[in-house]
């Protein structure tokens, strides 16, 4: 199906995952917010979604039916996909599995669900040729032990186990072992030419990492952070960079990646507060979106505006665990 229709030159194709729960709804939101804010998108807007098969103990597919025509109706294809290597034990690997079903040959982004579209993505300069990812990333991954190896051991490692150029991957701007220094990314959105030939290199690199990763990644853990080790190497394998984009616009003045509702109202804009809001109002969405109860809550029946109420947007905690904290001791976390 992903095949049959040709992306034009000017365009581009935009991706999420979405499965049965709260994914489905995250990504009707993503759609709604789409089409409302980037009218001009002349690309195709791909649902891809796992099958099922040995990987998952459930069916993994979207299950409301309700939910499955809102997207078709904003326009949304929804393209099946095998999970060969990670299904539920690693539902991280969905966005690495997915890539190999997209339309070959045609430029993509991919997004996570848990994002919305608040500006008009037509506008941001993509160049094609050298991927990207998120840079708004904390240092989750690697965690040096006291005793080393440092960051910079561990990361070389992994250069040296795929043959890149470590030296050319580092910021020099940043001092030596402090983690901004070295090529890292969160995998909430990435973009390449060609979705087939990143995944393939996405998908070699991980399955390596995960089956044989270097000696010197003993005492490190993998899980969640996987699909995150091996974005770096596979965006510099490919002559992409931390640069490839203007700042301020992904996750930023055009999109926004908010991770959970209470945290959306907690830090966001006013702007990304509206946006959220007006693209959920229509009875026709209203309809279907009140099925998850964080959307209902946080969205229709006021518990966001409690949360917002909650925090000074320009004096925030620097870390997140502190505006967590605070909105569960609040009793108003969900997600």
């Amino acid at each position: 199906m992903a095949d049959e229709a040709e992306t034009h030159p000017d365009s581009f194709n935009v991706v999420v995952v979405a499965q049965g729960g709260r994914l489905t709804y995250e990504a009707l939101l993503f759609a709604a917010s789409l089409r409302r804010m980037s009218p001009g998108f002349s690309g195709r807007l791909l649902i891809a979604e796992p099958q099922p098969g040995k990987l998952w103990p459930k069916d993994p597919r979207i299950s409301d039916h309700a939910a499955r025509e809102a997207l078709q109706a904003l326009g949304a294809e929804i393209v099946p996909f095998e999970s060969r290597h990670f299904g539920a034990a690693y539902p991280q690997g969905n966005k690495i599995e997915m890539l190999k079903a997209l339309p070959e040959g045609a430029p993509f982004v991919f997004f996570d669900t848990d994002t919305l579209i608040t500006g008009d993505l037509v506008s941001v300069p993509f160049d094609f040729e050298r991927p990207s990812a998120s840079l708004r990333r904390e240092g989750t991954w690697p965690q040096p032990a006291l005793y080393g190896p440092g960051y910079g051991t561990l990361w070389k490692s992994l250069y040296d186990k795929f043959g890149l150029d470590f030296d050319s991957s580092l910021d020099p701007s940043q001092p030596d072992e402090y983690w901004k220094r070295y090529l890292y990314f969160n995998a909430g959105y990435f973009f390449y030419r060609c979705p087939r030939q990143f995944g393939a290199r996405f998908e070699d690199y991980a399955l390596a990492i995960r089956d044989t990763p270097p000696p010197e990644l003993c005492a490190q853990e993998l899980y969640p952070w996987l699909d995150q080790i091996a974005l770096p190497l596979v965006i510099h394998a490919l002559g992409g960079g931390r640069d490839s984009l203007p700042p301020g616009l992904l996750d930023g003045s055009v999109s926004c990646h908010y991770r959970h509702f209470p945290l959306l109202y907690a830090r966001e804009s006013d702007h990304v507060i509206e946006v959220l809001e007006e693209v959920a109002a229509p009875n026709r969405l209203k309809k279907v979106l009140k099925a998850h109860e964080p959307i209902k809550r946080m969205v229709y029946q006021g518990r966001g505006a409690k949360v917002r109420a909650l925090f000074d947007r320009d004096h925030l905690p620097r870390r997140e665990q502190v505006i967590r904290n605070r909105i569960k001791s609040n009793g108003f976390w969900m997600r």
